[in-house]
């Protein structure tokens, strides 16, 4: 089941449990957000990102994983200087991910690629009882 935290303004958050149907739940979520917020020029690539983040969650941890989407004032916000979209994936395993290069085979390994090649910033950070992994996207037009 869904835990909504917060959906106040320019901030929505979520819990969802470790199972195989939070990626999906978190898709929808997100997108519905982002199409609330009209922001659904980013729409593709943050249901993306989230899903690649959430799928390393659940690879990994046995926790809940939180979802945060945060509109960012680039006077006040936004170190990146213009209006951006902040996304954050939360789980309770202490480890940062990595990134690494994936073989044309490989299954899986692109996730952090992908945010990396795709954001314009992104970064790990410990908390009190685990790691969040997020990243920034650009919000043209703004």
């Amino acid at each position: 089941m869904i835990g909504v935290i917060d959906t106040d303004g320019e901030c929505a958050e979520w819990a969802f449990p470790a199972e195989p149907g939070a990626v999906r739940t978190a898709r929808h979520a997100v997108r519905g957000t982002l199409h609330a917020w009209g922001l659904e020029v980013v729409g593709d690539v943050t249901v993306l990102l989230v899903s690649e983040l959430v799928t390393n969650s659940l690879r990994y941890a046995s926790g809940p994983i939180g979802v945060r989407l945060e509109r960012r004032n680039p006077a006040v916000d936004s170190p990146a200087g213009g209006p951006a979209l902040l996304v954050e994936v939360s789980d309770p395993l202490p480890d940062p991910p990595r990134e690494r290069v994936a073989d044309h085979e490989d299954e899986g390994g692109r996730g952090l690629h992908l945010v990396a090649v795709s954001s314009q910033r992104w970064g790990t950070r410990h908390g009190k009882s685990g790691k969040t992994v997020w990243f920034e996207l650009a919000l043209p037009g703004e």
